[in-house]
């Protein structure tokens, strides 16, 4: 899934770059769903166009913004095993999606990708890289949690595992990611962590500082909530853990 925001110009060649990737290396059935999130120029015409075009590209139009919102709303929708977004620069390199999904074939409940781990390779402005560690930082700080990247845009989930959770996300922002992982683990589902290949986009539409606020007013609304939703378990998954991959065991991984 990818959420889109006036992106015209981007939306085309990213596109055509997954579809690809996927062909090339997953094996199973798989959808390209663009989430277009109120869009006031040409985006839509754009996406309708690729969806017209290929059966695996689908396109959902909502006319509210929020990229927690198209997530929530996408998943909610989706009858695929397993769910995941990418954001629409892949910023984080393609070839790291098949161990998320390698990583829930192994049990874990979600998967998401990294540039805080030390296999990580990550291209960023200064400015960001503070602000990135110093929320991580508060995250652990605040909750006691164990992964260490709340926010790189590269996330897989098992679809039952989505339908537990969403109900309880309150944010459709930018925040929505954070609160999404806080809860899972405080609930005892099993986090995999991954390192990824991350190159900045000049060009992105995240407006640093207010997103900053929106995170810091999310953690303090979940500081003084309830975190223990007693969520129904599978039986026989252990308890939380959150464990870190490593690069090379990628190959081979399916969808």
């Amino acid at each position: 899934m990818i959420p889109v925001y006036n992106e015209e110009k981007a939306i085309g060649p990213c596109v055509d770059r997954l579809r690809q990737f996927l062909e090339e290396n997953l094996p199973h059935d798989w959808q390209i769903i663009i989430a277009n999130n109120g869009s006031t120029d040409r985006t839509v015409e754009v996406a309708g166009q690729l969806a017209a075009g290929n059966s695996r590209v689908k396109l959902l139009n909502l006319t509210r913004k929020g990229r927690g919102l198209a997530l929530r709303t996408t998943w909610s929708q989706s009858p695929a095993d397993i769910v995941s977004y990418m954001d629409v620069d892949l910023s984080t390199n393609l070839r790291y999606f098949p161990l998320l999904v390698e990583g829930l074939c192994c049990g874990y409940d979600i998967a998401i990708g990294s540039r805080l781990m030390q296999a990580s390779m990550v291209a960023r402005r200064l400015k960001r890289e503070v602000l990135s560690r110093g929320f991580n930082f508060l995250i652990r700080l605040l909750f006691r949690t164990r992964f260490s990247d709340a926010q790189c845009g590269f996330k897989a989930l098992r679809r039952d595992v989505a339908q537990a959770l969403l109900p309880h996300v309150v944010n459709n922002g930018w925040f929505f990611d954070a609160e999404l992982l806080i809860l899972a683990e405080k609930n005892g589902f099993r986090l995999f962590e991954a390192p990824v290949e991350w190159m900045e986009d000049l060009d992105s539409r995240v407006h640093l500082w207010a997103t900053a606020i929106e995170d810091i007013k999310g953690l303090v609304r979940m500081r003084t909530s309830r975190l223990k939703l007693n969520l129904a378990r599978r039986e026989g998954v252990p308890a939380m853990s959150t464990t870190r991959g490593q690069a090379k065991t990628a190959k081979g991984a399916g969808s």
